[in-house]
C-alpha cells in the first residue's frame, strides 16, 4: 500500500531525527528474510545500541540533505534496503549486522555514513569487522601491563634464584 504525503513526510522526519543522532549508519539488503529474522536482528541491534530503520530509497537521501549528511545516491541503495543506525558505539550495528549476515545470505551491507563522508560496500564491511571502543581498550591495557609484568618478573627473578640457591646451600652446609 502506498504512503500518504503526510506519511512520507513523518517518516522522513523521523529519518532525519535519527541520522543526526547516529554515529554511524549502514545500508544493508533485507528482502528475503522472515519476519522472525527481521525481529531477531531488531533485537540484536537494540542490545547493541543501535536500531534498524526500512524505508524507501527517496526518503532515505531526502533525509541525508535535511540533516547535513553526506549525499546519499542510488547507486549506495542497490535493491530494498535498510537503515542501521548506531547511536553509541559507532561500530555496533555494523558488527551486529555483519555477523548476522554470515548466517543469513539475504543481508548484505551495501554502504553507509561515517564521520562524515559515504562509505562504499568494502568500507561498511571494513567498519563492521572493527573492534568496539571497549575491545580496545581492553587490547590497549593488556599492551601497557605486558611490559610491566615482563619487567616485574625479570626483576623478580634473579632475587627467587638466589633465595633458592642459598636455600639449597644452606641445606646442604654442615651443622657446627
Amino acid at each position: 500500500m502506498a504512503l500518504t504525503r503526510d506519511q512520507k513526510v513523518a517518516q522522513v522526519k523521523d529519518l532525519t531525527q535519527k541520522m543526526a543522532k547516529a554515529t554511524s549508519i549502514v545500508f544493508t539488503n533485507y528482502l528475503g528474510l522472515t519476519v522472525a529474522q527481521i525481529t531477531k536482528l531488531r533485537s540484536e541491534l537494540r542490545k547493541g545500541g543501535a536500531e534498524m530503520k526500512v524505508a524507501k530509497k527517496n526518503l532515505i537521501q531526502i533525509a541525508a540533505k535535511e540533516a547535513n549528511a553526506p549525499e546519499v545516491t542510488d547507486e549506495m541503495l542497490p535493491g530494498d534496503i535498510a537503515c542501521v543506525f548506531s547511536y553509541e558505539e559507532p561500530t555496533a550495528g555494523p558488527s551486529v549486522t555483519h555477523k548476522f549476515a554470515k548466517d543469513h545470505p539475504f543481508v548484505k551491507l551495501v554502504g553507509g555514513i561515517f564521520d562524515g563522508k559515504t562509505l562504499s560496500k568494502t568500507e561498511a564491511v571494513s567498519l563492521a569487522t572493527i573492534p568496539s571502543r571497549q575491545q580496545l581498550l581492553g587490547i590497549f591495557a593488556g599492551m601497557i601491563q605486558s611490559p610491566i609484568s615482563s619487567f616485574a618478573r625479570s626483576i623478580g627473578s634473579p632475587l627467587t634464584s638466589f633465595a633458592r640457591a642459598m636455600s639449597e646451600y644452606s641445606k646442604k652446609a654442615p651443622t657446627a
